[in-house]
């Protein structure tokens, strides 16, 4: 049996309320798509549920992930940013969804504004960059970070030297909550919102 490892464990979660000052289209759909970093330079791309154009613009989605890696990665956490994207789709009745989406509004929050906030918590509305028309959107959003006590995984070498990876936690193809896994936890989050 080998030393220990302290892990970091900490539960991350997002909420996307609503938007407004939102310029009016005839016909079509909103939604949010957000973009969360997984680590080792990868992203997980999440899309709210859409919402009439007829609507108030209120979503009340959230979605909740537990994060587990050693404090480094943990600290490269609190350098990366959460990138919002105020989107329509068009929507022909006949034929359902056609094409892609068009880009709204674009808005970034840090998670160290999060870590730094009183109780690790924050509610605000954000003003998008518009890419088209005068008006700028905003969109209320929350964040929340809960960090529950240290997490110690004993490291098994069972006579080999095993290498782990920072980043997620992993060795020898055992992971533990790995960064494979945020995915999963994605997956499930927009499954839980239908």
């Amino acid at each position: 049996m080998g030393a220990p490892h302290l892990f970091s464990s900490l539960s991350c979660e997002l909420r996307i309320i609503q938007a407004k000052n939102v310029e009016s289209k005839s016909k079509g759909s909103f939604f949010v798509r957000y973009y969360l970093s997984a680590g080792n330079n990868k992203t997980i791309q999440l899309n709210t549920r859409e919402i009439s154009f007829k609507s108030d613009l209120s979503w009340n989605e959230s979605f909740s992930l537990e994060c587990h890696g050693s404090q480094d990665s943990m600290d490269n956490l609190k350098q990366q940013n959460v990138v919002f994207e105020l989107r329509w789709r068009n929507k022909v009745p006949v034929l359902g969804k056609i094409g892609g989406s068009q880009l709204l509004g674009r808005a970034e929050i840090p998670w160290k504004q999060v870590f730094e906030s009183p109780n690790m918590e924050i509610e605000k509305w954000v003003t998008m960059v518009s890419t088209k028309g005068h008006v700028l959107p905003k969109l209320q959003v929350g964040m929340r970070i809960q960090v529950p006590a240290m997490v110690e995984v004993e490291r098994r070498t069972r006579g080999k030297v095993n290498k782990w990876d920072d980043q997620c936690g992993c060795k020898d193809g055992h992971c533990y909550s790995s960064c494979g896994d945020y995915e999963i936890f994605a997956l499930a989050a927009v499954l839980e919102a239908f």
